[in-house]
Order: structure tokens, then C-alpha cells, then sequence
């Protein structure tokens, strides 16, 4: 399994956005009020992936009274955090192109305070993003200092 780069991540972002930019212009009459409960939700699921690679960083480093982390868990790890990245920019789309028509007409008090649930949904899924880069990075084997100097 090769690292996560951030540059597809931002593409998946830009295509999302403006694929549902498109469809938020044809249907925006029709579609309900956007909750604001995402915002709570996904910022949550960031910090318990930036704590856990905060904890799984010391594991792996065999940290003075840290017990030793499994393998398995690592990799379940590093597959949560790829899904996470992968899904926060599809997520982070899908509320980057609610905000960009909504910040057209935020003259009316219903789409103003949509622009402002999708910003914010939009920015957690970016702490969300930032997260999982961060646990994926931190599922890493660290170097052998032996094999760093070859003689």
C-alpha cells in the first residue's frame, strides 16, 4: 500500500465540488434544509484519528511505557486512515460546491445560513483530511538507524 499523496486528494476535491455545484443549481429549490450536525460529527471522527496517531506513533516507537502494537492493527489502522482521506474529500466536495452557490445569493437569510453549515462542514472535512494523513503517517515503520549508515 503506497502513502497517500495530497494531490489526487485535492482533485477528488475540485471534481466533487464542481460536479455538485452543477447539481446544486438544478435542484436547490428542491433539496432540505443541510443539517449542521456534520460539522460535530466529522470533527470528532478527526480528533479520534489524530489521537490515535498520536498513540499509535509512541506504540510503534517503543516509547518508555507504551506496550508494543500489533501489526494487524497498525495496517487496520493505515487502511482507516486512506478511506478516511479518500472519503473526507468526497465528503469536503460535496460541501465546497453546496457553499459556492450559496455564497451567490447569500442576500436571503435560508441560503446564508447554509453557506455558513457547508463552510464549516466543508473546513471539518479538511481537519478530517489532515487527520488521516497524520494517522497514516504515523503508521509508518520508523527507519533502522543501522541501515541509514551502510559502511
Amino acid at each position: 500500500m503506497r502513502p497517500t499523496q495530497p494531490g489526487p486528494l485535492v482533485g477528488i476535491l475540485a471534481i466533487v465540488a464542481l460536479l455538485a455545484l452543477a447539481a446544486v443549481r438544478q435542484f436547490y429549490s428542491g433539496l432540505p434544509l443541510m443539517p449542521w450536525t456534520a460539522i460535530p460529527t466529522v470533527l470528532l471522527l478527526a480528533v479520534g484519528e489524530g489521537y490515535s496517531a498520536l498513540v499509535t506513533k509512541a506504540r510503534i516507537a517503543r516509547k518508555p511505557g507504551t506496550k508494543p502494537v500489533e501489526p494487524l492493527a497498525v495496517a487496520r489502522l493505515a487502511a482507516l486512515a486512506k478511506a478516511s482521506a479518500y472519503g473526507g474529500a468526497v465528503f469536503g466536495g460535496l460541501f465546497a460546491g453546496f457553499a459556492l452557490y450559496t455564497v451567490q445569493i447569500l442576500d436571503r437569510e435560508t441560503p446564508r445560513s447554509e453557506f455558513f453549515v457547508a463552510t464549516g462542514s466543508f473546513l471539518s472535512c479538511v481537519v478530517l483530511i489532515c487527520a488521516a494523513l497524520y494517522l497514516e503517517h504515523a503508521c509508518r515503520i520508523p527507519k533502522d538507524p543501522e541501515d541509514q549508515n551502510p559502511k
